[in-house]
């Protein structure tokens, strides 16, 4: 059985969103790609304090200078797509107001025909949760398990009900509702995120690191669903973000997912290999122009299938 491919949105600068999200949209629908991702960049600091993903002295992407909202960017796809599930990976769940987020997220769904995966996570950026956070960093986690308690029960039967922190339904009739259950995934690196995962959500974020750490991580998540008596399958979904440059990479050659098309089929042989569901490729920010996007996402997804992806 085939890993199945999705494909991320155009969403950088670069790209003119109103025309170039639909047309690669329908075009990766064409290609044969399963699902189609946002994620979430909400600002960029000028000058940087904090290092990328929060690791020191590492800059961020010029590319993050410009990235258009990810539920505006599913929005313009949804329109322009029948088949294709649309996912985030990952919205920044804290910088949003739980009850508008369920909204939101209901709403499109039922404008996609039921297509919509809700990828949270609790992201990283000092800046973005001073200009836009419902609460302190410190308190991120908090606040994503009340996102995740009030998006199922915004989700769920009428008259909702809900009492927490940040979010007071007495009891209300609350609409539209999803077409399906919506499911909830969740970027999920350490035992307290996994746990967090294998007790309220339906699937896994990791991000495309090396085969062996995401190997190792796939396998502490499944061994922690067994400790805690999780029956229920656990969806992955693999997000890898792809470079036109190999540059070396923790004592490695280069980062997994750089140089090459040819090389980048490699690396998803050697991940599909993992028994993942799906890999997200993120294609946008070593492409000129939506046609150029649009023509390496049709050579990656032939030469990945011709080698067994």
């Amino acid at each position: 059985m085939t890993t199945r491919l999705g494909l991320g949105l155009p969403q950088m600068r670069q790209y003119s969103i109103g025309k170039d999200v639909p047309d690669v949209a329908r075009a990766a629908e064409r290609i044969g790609y399963e699902s189609l991702w946002v994620f979430e960049r909400a600002l960029f600091p000028e000058p940087a304090t904090q290092g990328l993903y929060n690791m020191a002295g590492v800059p961020w992407p010029d590319e993050y200078r410009n990235v258009a909202d990810p539920l505006v960017t599913l929005a313009l796809a949804a329109t322009a797509t029948e088949r294709a599930e649309l996912g985030s990976s990952v919205l920044v769940a804290p910088l949003h107001m739980p009850f508008q987020l369920a909204k939101a997220l209901a709403s499109l769904d039922v404008a996609s025909g039921g297509r919509v995966i809700a990828g949270l996570g609790t992201g990283w950026s000092l800046d973005e949760y001073a200009a836009s956070a419902v609460r302190p960093f410190e308190e991120r986690g908090k606040v994503l398990d009340e996102i995740i308690e009030v998006c199922r029960a915004v989700w769920g039967p009428d008259p909702v009900g809900y009492d927490g922190t940040l979010t007071k339904i007495a009891s209300a009739v609350v609409g539209p509702k999803p077409v399906r259950p919506i499911p909830v995934m969740l970027a999920a690196g350490n035992r307290r995120a996994f746990q967090r995962l294998v007790d309220h959500a339906d699937g896994w974020l990791p991000a495309g690191f090396s085969a062996e750490q995401v190997a190792g991580q796939w396998r502490q998540l499944r061994e922690l669903a067994e400790e805690r008596g999780r029956t229920r399958p656990i969806r992955t979904v693999l997000r890898v973000n792809t470079a036109r440059e190999a540059k070396p990479y923790e004592g490695a050659d280069r980062r997994p997912f750089q140089g090459s098309v040819e090389q980048i089929v490699s690396d998803l042989v050697e991940h599909a290999a993992l028994g993942l569901d799906e890999i997200l490729l993120d294609l946008q920010s070593g492409a000129r122009d939506a046609q150029e996007l649009k023509d390496v996402a049709a050579e990656v997804f032939e030469k990945a299938r011709a080698a067994g992806v």
